[in-house]
């Protein structure tokens, strides 16, 4: 079962609630969970820890939000290779899996990776840093707070179309998804009631992050075709919960944003 809610562009929504002390670690967590089917959940992992400059913003203001990966001897890492024509994606949402960004930081001669960012509404967010390393896909997590009352919004309930908020409406289809099984997602855009083609985004049909609700675990999710009709991504829920998948394609030169809710049975 799917949900599905509008989100413009790369920007805000709002929200927040879960976290990590709520399931523990990951092969704790629901049927069929396993520690390395999500990433995500801590700062550290391999040897290499993610330090945010800072820890606290301000809503509605621009920042320079600046980090670094920090490896084992104590100094930046370097070697980043290029996934989805990127060295480094960054995402970030609100625990409750609103406010999602997709920002694309670029990397200073001190390792410290930088991006302007502006967060619309207070809450508790998790910054995930998404790259490849010696050819293994890394993915650290850290919490950053924005100042103020933040208002809680509740997960949508399921639903098979979204709309971006920009004129652009998005179906999913696929076979319902099972904790622990191979999973196939289609999704097909449409504007005016007419099919859209997209274009290339990040060297595929389109990208899609896939968070758990709670948690905010992050899944691999794979692109297994190009830009037309038919966007279509594999992936893989490790457990029966429910997850927020956050799709975004190109057309017409601009990214447009979808989000749905995947409820996964054991």
């Amino acid at each position: 079962m799917l949900t599905a809610e509008a989100i413009n562009g790369e920007d805000e929504s709002g929200g927040g609630h879960g976290g990590a002390a709520e399931h523990g670690a990951a092969g704790e967590h629901g049927a069929g969970g396993a520690v390395d089917a999500v990433r995500g959940l801590f700062p550290t992992s391999n040897g290499m820890t993610l330090q945010l400059a800072t820890g606290h913003l301000q809503p509605g203001e621009r920042h320079m939000l600046r980090f670094q990966v920090i490896g084992p001897g104590g100094t930046p890492v370097s070697g980043y290779e290029v996934e989805h024509e990127k060295r480094m994606h960054l995402i970030l949402a609100r625990n409750d899996l609103t406010g999602f960004q997709h920002l694309h930081p670029k990397l200073g001669r001190d390792g410290t990776w930088a991006t302007p960012v502006t967060i619309q509404k207070p809450g508790s967010y998790r910054v995930f840093a998404d790259f490849v390393r010696r050819g293994t896909n890394e993915t650290l997590a850290a919490d950053l707070t924005v100042d103020g009352a933040a208002e809680q919004r509740p997960l949508p309930a399921p639903a098979t179309t979204a709309t971006t908020g920009d004129g652009y409406r998005v179906a999913v289809s696929g076979a319902r998804s099972r904790a622990g099984e191979p999973a196939t997602l289609s999704f097909r855009v449409t504007r005016g009631g007419k099919t859209v083609e997209t274009e290339r985004y990040l060297g595929a049909g389109g990208h899609l992050v896939a968070l758990r609700e709670g948690d905010m675990a992050f899944l691999h999710v794979h692109p297994s075709g190009g830009p037309g009709r038919a966007i279509r991504f594999e992936t893989e829920f490790p457990s029966a919960d429910r997850y927020r998948l956050f799709l975004q394609v190109k057309h017409r030169g601009s990214v447009h944003t979808a989000a749905f809710t995947r409820a996964v049975s054991r």
